[in-house]
């Protein structure tokens, strides 16, 4: 581990934690008076998902490889169900005027649990991409990605949270919006 192992984790971190900065940023939409409590719950379930996915990968191409690359084909599908399930649900809630409820179904922890992996279910890709390094590096590795995601997805609630305040009557729709074109995203750049 040296320079260049930190440095490749944490530009890893930042490129795995994209997806979830923009649903962090549509669930502060969603939520402005979120509060700093729920802020960590939710920037941690991303983060613990960015960290577990490639760590699955990872110990997929030191045991089960043939399995993990008949799965890969799928990982994009799985995504761009499960986001436009959520964002079509809130994007339906916006329409019909679900705002002026205190908290949001779609914030709650089942919800949740579904946006972590959509958004981390690309990760377990990584696995191949770290599959030289020791146990060591591979954990290392993973826990920088969460740190970083983490972060990340903190910055994400608060930008959203203070849009949300601003936006307040459409914020739903627009985070429903952003979740469907997340996994639109996800998919199409699968191909490419």
């Amino acid at each position: 581990m040296d320079v260049i192992f930190f440095t490749n984790s944490i530009l890893l971190g930042v490129g795995l934690a994209m997806d979830a900065f923009s649903v962090s940023l549509a669930n502060g939409l969603n939520e402005p008076k979120m509060t700093v409590q729920r802020m960590c719950a939710i920037a941690g379930v991303f983060a613990g998902f960015q960290a577990v996915m490639p760590m699955t990968g990872w110990i997929c191409v030191h045991t089960v490889v043939t399995y993990f690359r008949a799965f890969e084909s799928m990982v994009p599908w799985i995504a761009l169900v499960l986001l436009l399930f959520i964002g079509g649900k809130m994007l339906m809630e916006g329409i019909r005027g679900g705002d002026d409820r205190e908290e949001k179904p779609d914030l709650r922890h089942g919800a949740l649990i579904v946006q972590g992996i959509a958004t981390s279910i690309d990760a377990l890709s990584v696995g191949f991409a770290i599959a030289d390094y020791t146990t060591i590096m591979a954990v290392v590795c993973a826990v920088i990605i969460a740190v970083v995601t983490f972060a990340i997805c903190m910055a994400g609630l608060a930008i959203g949270k203070r849009f949300g305040t601003v936006f307040a009557g459409k914020a739903t729709i627009f985070g429903g919006i952003i979740l469907i074109l997340i996994g639109i995203e996800i998919f199409v750049t699968s191909f490419f």
